[in-house]
C-alpha cells in the first residue's frame, strides 16, 4: 500500500508531529511518499527536518515548467476529469470570496499532483489541515486521482472554516481525522450531520521513546517554560504583567519563551513596559532536543492560549512529567485538568497569576503526582504508535474498498 502525505509547507519547525506520524506509519511497513506545495523559507534547526527536506517532492517551489507541462498534458489526456473539477473549483473560489489567481494555482497544482501520484503508484493521500493542500487533494481526486483523507487540528482552519468550503472537502474525502472531540463537533457544525460517520477521532501523538528522560522537580526551581509560535493565539503577551506581579514574592522566578513569530515585537514591548527583562528570556526557535531539555529543566509548562486545537507541547510536557498551566479552550480540557496541572479561563490575568502562584507554592510531591498522572494520560491516549495503527487501519479500509 503506497501512501502519500501532501502538505502545504514541509518540513518546518512546527510540523514535528507530522514527521512523527509518518515515521510511525513507516515502522508499520507502509511506504510513505512526501509531497509539499512549497519549501519553508526559514532555516531548519532540527537535523531530522533536514532529512525530511531531502525526501520531499515539491509541487510549486522551483517547478514552474513542470506545472505548465502537466496542465497542457491534462487538456489532452483527461479533459473530462478537468471539466468535472471546474464546479468544485468554482465553489472553493466562491467560498473564499476572492483569490482568483491563488485558486487557479490550486487547480494547476492538483493537475500536476494527479499525474505525479499516478506515476508514483499512490493508493491514497493523507493531508494535514483542511486548507489549500486539501483543496489540491480534493481537485486531484475529482479529476480521477487517488482517494484522500485529512487530519483537522484548529484553531486557524476552524476560525476560517466559512472561507475554506469544509462541506465539499469533507464530502469528497474518504474520511476525516479530528484530533479531539471538540474538533469533531466543529467539523459537523461547519459541514453537515450526514458526514458525522466519516469524521473519526485520531489524536495527535508522541513517540514516547523520545520522552523517557524524566527527573524529579527541584523545589528550588522557579522556572516556567512556554513553547510555541509568538502569535496572538498563544497569549504570550499576557505573561509579562503576571510575572511583574509575582517577582517580589518569588525572587528566582523566570519564564523562558521558546519560539518566534509575528507577536515578538509586541511581547518584547510588554516585557519592557512591565520591567521584567531580567525574568523573561526569548530563546527563538530551538531543535527538539533543546526544547525537551528546557521542559525537563522547568518547574511547569505555561501556555496561556486564547485559541488552540490541542497543543503538542502540552503532550510533550506531560510525557516528561511536568505539570501544565493552560486555558479552558477547544480540546485542551480533554487532556488537562487539576489532575495534571491547572486549567484557567483564557485571558484572565487574576487566574493566570493565581495558577502560577499555586504552581510555585506546590510541594515536590504534589508536582510529582500531577506529572505522573500527565504521563499516564499520554501513554493511554497519545502514543504515536497506537494512533498510527488507527490511521493504518483507516487507510487499509479505503484502499480495500477501491480495489473491490
Amino acid at each position: 500500500m503506497n501512501i502519500a502525505y501532501l502538505m502545504n509547507t514541509y518540513p518546518l519547525p512546527s510540523t514535528t508531529f507530522i514527521r512523527r506520524e509518518i515515521h510511525a506509519l513507516e515502522r508499520r511497513g507502509l511506504d510513505i511518499k512526501r509531497y509539499a506545495l512549497r519549501r519553508w523559507g526559514g532555516d531548519l534547526v532540527d537535523p531530522a527536518d533536514e532529512d525530511e527536506l531531502a525526501r520531499t517532492h515539491y509541487i510549486l517551489s522551483g517547478n514552474a515548467g513542470g506545472l505548465i507541462l502537466s496542465f497542457c498534458k491534462e487538456l489532452f489526456i483527461n479533459p473530462v476529469g478537468l471539466l468535472k473539477a471546474l464546479g468544485p473549483w468554482w465553489s472553493l473560489l466562491r467560498n473564499a470570496r476572492g483569490g482568483f489567481v491563488r485558486h487557479v494555482a490550486y487547480l494547476i497544482e492538483a493537475i500536476y499532483f494527479r499525474q505525479r501520484a499516478a506515476t508514483d503508484g499512490i493508493d491514497h493521500v493523507h493531508v494535514h489541515f483542511l486548507t489549500n493542500s486539501t483543496a489540491v487533494a480534493m481537485l486531484a481526486r475529482i479529476m480521477g486521482g487517488p482517494t484522500y483523507s485529512a487530519t483537522v487540528h484548529g484553531p486557524d482552519e476552524l476560525t476560517d472554516a466559512p472561507l475554506l468550503d469544509f462541506p465539499a472537502k469533507i464530502q469528497h474525502a474518504s474520511f476525516i481525522a479530528a484530533i479531539t472531540s471538540f474538533c469533531q463537533s466543529q467539523l459537523i457544525r461547519f459541514s453537515s450531520i450526514e458526514f458525522s460517520e466519516k469524521i473519526k477521532i485520531v489524536h495527535c501523538a508522541l513517540d514516547l521513546r523520545d520522552f523517557n528522560d524524566r527527573s524529579p522537580i527541584d523545589n528550588a526551581n522557579q522556572t516556567f517554560v512556554c513553547v510555541g509560535r509568538l502569535c496572538p493565539q498563544k497569549g504570550q503577551v499576557q505573561i509579562p504583567q503576571a510575572v511583574a506581579e509575582l517577582r517580589d514574592e518569588f525572587p528566582r522566578l523566570k519564564v523562558i519563551l521558546v519560539g518566534d513569530g509575528e507577536s515578538r515585537k509586541e511581547v518584547e514591548a510588554e516585557i519592557m513596559r512591565c520591567g521584567v527583562a531580567n525574568q523573561i528570556e526569548i530563546k527563538g526557535w530551538c531543535d527538539n532536543n533543546e526544547v525537551r531539555q528546557m521542559v525537563i529543566d522547568a518547574r511547569v509548562l505555561l501556555l496561556p492560549s486564547y485559541a488552540e486545537g490541542l497543543p503538542v507541547v502540552i503532550m510533550e510536557a506531560l510525557a516528561l512529567e511536568r505539570p501544565v498551566i493552560s486555558t479552558y479552550i477547544a480540546g485542551i480540557p480533554e487532556l488537562v485538568d487539576a489532575g495534571c496541572g491547572w486549567i484557567i479561563p483564557a485571558g484572565s490575568h487574576d487566574a493566570l497569576v493565581g495558577a502560577m502562584r499555586e504552581a510555585m507554592s506546590a510541594s515536590p510531591e504534589a508536582l510529582a503526582a500531577k506529572g505522573a498522572e500527565g504521563r499516564a494520560r499520554i501513554e493511554q491516549g497519545h502514543d504515536v504508535d497506537k494512533e498510527a495503527a488507527k490511521l493504518h487501519d483507516l487507510f487499509d479500509d479505503v484502499v480495500k474498498d477501491q480495489k473491490r
